[in-house]
């Protein structure tokens, strides 16, 4: 048997456990075959054999891939792709995946680091194949690349041609295609870079030598992501807690936690707003997509689910520090109970505190895990799985043998844990006394879902994310119908409470308020504080009067996002609304205390508008000097147009005052995105403090450690 043939039937076998089944019709027969599907696609012709038989590639396919079709929508790139003439020549692979998939999340990261790796060689496409029904429209696509930070070209595959041409049958499913168009072998699960790396090495060192390779970058017909412009970035937490008058956000698209008061005022933010996983104070910390949170017995630590990290995080609110309480930072197929910083988690999505134990909504694994605390809370000494098999399911019995389905949401009352389920659409519970019952209160399966309110054999929800309870009642974020529902727990009854059905951004009381993928919920007496997702918005529920508004957030110049290099300071200010006509902008750069600008080196400010046709600078655009003045006044004409942003990008040296024995050089950059409106303000101010030398070095040593 050849090496080629032994791959093909590797990558068709491995990993089924890893992958999400589905709920298709073109299922295995007796057999083992899968039947050939109806397709509207076209059958494409036999790839050509001439070639094959002059040069012997190691993995070679031996059936043309089937192309895309015309007339889907595509993201990320500025037009639709062709595999015939644009990826001709490219190494593809086609990455079947659906936006609520723990297991899709997970390969991710893998793609790009095999897209990095493989730059010239490489093209993935990701092809979007919906299993809920929300998750078929381009909308909520469009908000899942985004949201999960996906940066090659994806295709919504809305009416499942693409699915069936390839006969794929589970999330993810990889499909490898070489550089002439012919499909090599299919994987489905996760785990993947380990399996292509060395088969796109072989690949592209053989096809490059024969020169069937194309070099050229696919980036001149990628479009450029615009970077959401709110203060929020898909928010997917929230935490309200009366005791301290303050509400903690996961901002989950901008990786770090912000902190504000219970009247939406920003007091602080947590983590430096860029990816990754690094200890330390505050600003120099990093976080990867936070989810859910929880306080100690005390208030003084915050636990943080960090779900791209594959770790729980710990807060000192005291010193101003974060640490890791859990987790290795790695993802894995298996939670093995043990020490910990030494136990790899996968996907922790929701914490609950009970007493000196911490649950976790391990949703990467379908199960639930207990840390236990010690230190007072600002340590932990063993994990545990306390509910789930790690298979996904919707069977109930003893917690330890029953299943669950990417559980996401936490709360509790004094004998039970509750959450939902969201891939089985469902809500459970767990007693907490030595029964351990796992009981399902709404869903029926994982392929059953809708949007009912009334009896408890009535009710359904569609991947429900976010729960909270409120006296009696839980309250639910029914996630992908864009709802808040309410379930009795004396009777079992449901009720709407908040949205129409429909994505939206509207206050209001019942069906007539509207919401976009809420997904977390926490109480602080009678208001109920909501994650409204793909809002970028926190809203507040009144649980009294079901009156829905927009929390509105103050002191929005406190929850800048700073990206800091060893030359650069790249600060993005919150979006501000600015009306149309003269806009008086000053730009402020202040020296910190004990600094002075150097007079020998030239200063350079020059002020530009991004994305304009019409509007435009008046007068100078700007500023020169040895020892500059500050703050220097700029005046632009703006004119009703989308997606501008006002940059403001300096060369500065300063120096301290006393003892100059060295200057700092930095670039920076001041970035505001703004909305012009009539009502928008005529003056913004663009100010930055400069870093001493001694904040500049924490931060660059915590990135590289």
């Amino acid at each position: 048997m050849s090496r080629r043939t032994l791959l093909v039937l590797a990558l068709l076998m491995l990993s089924i456990l890893a992958a999400c089944g589905s709920n298709t019709t073109d299922r295995p027969n007796s057999q083992g075959t899968v039947p050939s599907p109806r397709s509207e696609i076209s059958e494409p012709a036999p790839a050509s054999t001439t070639l094959k038989a002059e040069l012997d590639f190691t993995y070679a396919g031996e059936i043309a891939a089937p192309e895309i079709p015309h007339g889907l929508d595509w993201f990320n790139v500025e037009r639709p792709l062709s595999l015939v003439s644009d990826l001709r020549g490219k190494i593809v692979i086609l990455d079947f995946w659906t936006q609520g998939c723990i297991n899709c999340l997970h390969v991710i990261p893998d793609l790009h680091r095999l897209e990095d790796e493989y730059p010239d060689s490489l093209v993935v496409v990701g092809v979007h194949w919906a299993k809920f029904d929300h998750e078929r429209t381009s909308g909520a696509v469009k908000h899942a690349v985004q949201r999960l930070q996906v940066r090659h070209p994806v295709v919504n595959d809305a009416y499942e041609y693409l699915r069936r041409a390839y006969r794929v049958r589970a999330w993810p499913t990889l499909v490898l295609i070489d550089p002439l168009g012919r499909v090599v072998g299919s994987h489905a699960g996760e785990g993947i870079y380990p399996l292509f790396q060395p088969v796109i090495d072989r690949m592209s060192l053989e096809y490059g030598t024969a020169g069937l390779i194309d070099v050229r970058p696919l980036e001149a017909i990628t479009a450029d992501e615009k970077p959401i412009p709110t203060v929020l970035s898909f928010p997917g937490k929230v935490l309200a807690d009366k005791a301290s008058n303050k509400l903690f956000i996961a901002d989950s698209g901008h990786n770090r936690i912000i902190v504000t008061d219970l009247t939406g005022r920003i007091l602080d933010t947590i983590g430096g707003g860029t990816e990754g996983l690094v200890n330390g104070s505050w600003g120099d910390a990093r976080f990867s997509q936070p989810q859910g949170m929880a306080l100690s017995s005390t208030g003084r630590y915050l636990y943080v689910a960090d779900r791209a990290n594959h770790a729980i995080r710990v807060v000192d609110l005291s010193r101003r520090t974060v640490g890791t309480l859990a987790g290795t930072g790695g993802s894995t197929h298996r939670v093995v109970p043990g020490p910990p910083l030494s136990t790899a988690l996968a996907s922790p999505w929701d914490v609950e505190r009970i007493g000196d134990q911490l649950f976790v909504a391990g949703a990467g694994r379908h199960q639930i895990w207990v840390i236990e605390l010690a230190d007072g809370g600002g340590t932990a000494s063993w994990t545990d799985i306390f509910a789930g098999t790690g298979a996904e399911g919707l069977d109930d019995g003893h917690r330890l043998s029953a299943t669950l389905s990417q559980p996401s949401g936490l709360v509790a009352d004094s004998s039970t844990l509750w959450f939902t389920d969201p891939e089985a659409s469902a809500i459970r519970s767990i007693e907490l006394g030595n029964d351990g019952q796992l009981t399902t209160l709404i869903g029926k399966g994982l392929f059953s879902w809708g949007d009912e309110v009334g009896t408890q054999q009535e009710t359904m929800l569609q991947h429900a994310v976010g729960i909270e309870m409120v006296g009696n009642d839980l309250y639910i974020a029914d996630t992908y119908n864009h709802r808040i529902k309410v379930i009795d727990l004396a009777t079992g009854n449901s009720r709407l409470v908040a949205g129409s059905g429909l994505p939206g951004s509207r206050d209001g009381v019942g069906e007539a308020a509207q919401l976009a993928e809420p997904s977390g919920l926490s109480v602080a007496d009678e208001i109920l504080f909501v994650a409204d997702t793909n809002n970028h918005r926190i809203r507040t529920l009144n649980t009294n009067t079901g009156q829905l508004n927009t929390f509105v957030l103050s002191n929005q110049k406190a929850a800048a996002l700073l990206h800091r290099t060893a030359a650069d300071e790249i600060v993005t200010l919150p979006q501000k609304i600015i009306a149309p006509g003269v806009l008086d902008v000053t730009v402020d750069l202040v020296v910190p205390d004990g600094y002075e600008f150097n007079s020998d080196g030239t200063f350079v400010l020059d002020i530009r508008i991004d994305n304009a046709m019409n509007s435009r600078i008046a007068g100078r655009n700007s500023y020169r000097a040895q020892g500059p003045d500050m703050p220097q006044g700029f005046s632009l004409i703006i004119e009703e147009e989308e997606n501008m942003r006002i940059q403001a990008d300096a060369t500065v040296f300063y120096c301290p005052a006393e003892d100059a024995a060295f200057c700092l050089l930095r670039h920076v950059q001041i970035d505001v995105p703004v909305l012009v409106r009539d009502f928008g303000a005529t003056k913004i101010s663009l100010s930055y403090r400069l870093p001493t030398a001694e904040e500049i070095d924490i931060s660059i040593g915590s990135i590289r450690d």
